[in-house]
């Protein structure tokens, strides 16, 4: 028996002793599964919408190998997880034990987050190969490729509550320490490619301090200087499992998580999961070298591709659009084999664009959209995602005291650029509390010829049609929503009925 092989023996009998002596595997502040990170970024896959076109259902085998039914939630005692880590375990550099904490988190993806571990899987077959590749040429264990699993879910626009990003969610010090540019248009901890060489560095770095792969692993979710002070406060331990109970709550979760996500990952078909279906897998994909800044609409105009899928293959460029300076563009080989072959033109049709687009003054105007709330969605959220505020959505539809619901239609007036004759006529808009349109346009002059008939007494009462909200009708006839309220005594935010008849003038 080799000596690593005797270590692990040897340290898997003193941690049964260790659990057995205390009654319990499970420390009493262990971190609850309903505030644990983990399960956050698994849930956060829920609501990617980007993720809707990106991977389809799974595919249910007609006939799998274990006979399972459609909904089957397999269950098993603890000796055949024992037995199947007890497998891996044999080919891999670290420790995979079976214990309480482990088993919480194979049921964490086996059982409660399963659909979710379906499109896990599902990316997988798009970043897996490149992590393998990379972890290759770096020369550390391919296992880690699974760490990306327990920090973001294999979401490259995961985010944090403390700021981490990407999926191998860098702090913008550490990503800034590893060469990963963040500015106004770029985020390079959301780059796959340059996100995980960073990771591969930090990992190499970190096992080069301590000395132990199960140590790397606390110390890519503490950090070094934690990992140290456990250390001493261990009295001179050296391993994860020994220095565990001096470590922060969500670090004594992160390596049986690891372990766990090691054992779902390769172990799918036998817990009656399958991969959700993606877009395209890394195969299928290439990338170009930009040369001149573009937006995702004039590449999906060029490509005939939507800006959904640009977004979703380029995750790293923070406005939709990519700045000049040798940036990249990934997208399924077929769109960059037509990107390559018709560079010179594509080039040359966005320059005359801008130029056509200097003769013009950029102005905002607004634009009425509908949003259907989704699942989990809250107001602010909605706000944020159409940089409005609260205010504005109550003001726009009528919510009532219990919120809104998934399903529900939002009216959402949103500012967009729009280019005019750039004749130097600006018009002022008279109501600062409303959202302004800058310059003069055809609706705006119609608006005034109604408020106009108004003031003269032609025209006194709006019916109200099928989808009207008070803020549109305060807008067509130029009067503000507080003077609407006032003149018909209505309530603050208001349902309207269709049929309604509302005073125009007091």
């Amino acid at each position: 028996m080799s000596t690593t092989t005797k270590l692990k023996h040897s340290f898997k009998k003193a941690l049964l002793v260790s659990g057995l002596a205390s009654g319990s595997l499970f420390a009493q502040n262990t971190l609850t599964m309903t505030d644990n990170p983990v399960a956050a970024m698994l849930d956060s896959l829920a609501n990617q919408k980007v993720l809707e076109k990106a991977l389809s259902k799974p595919v249910y085998p007609k006939t799998n190998k274990y006979k399972y039914a459609v909904d089957s939630v397999p269950r098993f005692e603890d000796f055949v997880y024992e037995n199947r880590l007890a497998k891996l375990d044999a080919n891999s550099p670290f420790d995979l034990v079976f214990n309480p904490h482990v088993k919480g988190f194979i049921e964490l993806y086996a059982v409660r987050k399963r659909e979710l571990v379906s499109r896990v899987m599902g990316l997988s077959q798009l970043y897996y190969p490149m992590f393998e590749e990379v972890f290759d040429k770096h020369n550390i264990p391919l296992e880690l490729k699974h760490l990306a699993v327990i920090e973001s879910a294999l979401n490259p626009n995961a985010r944090s509550r403390c700021g981490a990003t990407g999926l191998w969610q860098f702090m913008y010090p550490t990503g800034k320490m590893y060469g990963l540019n963040v500015n106004s248009y770029i985020d390079e901890r959301s780059d796959v490619y340059k996100a995980t060489e960073a990771a591969a560095e930090y990992l190499k770095s970190l096992y080069g301090m301590f000395g132990d792969w199960q140590m790397v692993l606390a110390a890519y979710n503490a950090g070094p200087g934690t990992i140290s002070k456990a250390i001493r406060r261990s009295g001179g331990k050296k391993t994860y499992w020994e220095i565990r109970p001096y470590l922060p709550l969500e670090t004594q979760s992160y390596v049986p998580a690891f372990i766990a996500a090691n054992y779902v990952m390769n172990y799918p078909t036998e817990h009656n999961i399958y991969a959700a279906t993606p877009r395209k897998t890394y195969f299928e994909v290439d990338t170009a070298v930009v040369k001149e800044s573009m937006t995702f609409n004039q590449i999906a105009t060029a490509l005939d591709i939507s800006v959904e899928e640009i977004a979703y293959f380029n995750p790293q460029y923070r406005k939709s659009e990519i700045p000049a300076g040798g940036n990249f563009l990934t997208l399924p080989k077929a769109k960059i084999g037509t990107f390559l072959s018709n560079e010179t033109e594509i080039y040359a049709a966005i320059k005359s664009q801008r130029m056509v687009a200097s003769e013009n003054t950029l102005v905002v105007k607004e634009v009425q959209k509908t949003h259907t709330v989704r699942n989990g969605e809250k107001l602010g959220t909605i706000a944020r995602k159409y940089g409005v505020t609260v205010a504005d959505l109550k003001s726009w539809n009528y919510i009532g005291k219990k919120g809104i619901r998934a399903g529900k239609k939002l009216i959402v007036y949103v500012k967009q650029d729009v280019a005019v004759p750039n004749t130097g006529q600006v018009a002022k808009s008279d109501s600062p509390k409303a959202p302004q349109t800058h310059v003069a346009t055809k609706d705006s002059t119609s608006s005034q010829k109604l408020a106009d008939k108004t003031s003269s007494g032609t025209s006194k009462i709006h019916k109200v049609k099928k989808g009207e909200t008070l803020y549109g009708i305060s807008k067509k006839y130029n009067i503000s929503v507080d003077k609407l309220i006032e003149i018909n005594g209505l309530k603050k935010n208001p349902q309207l009925l269709m049929g309604q008849q509302l005073k125009l003038v007091s």
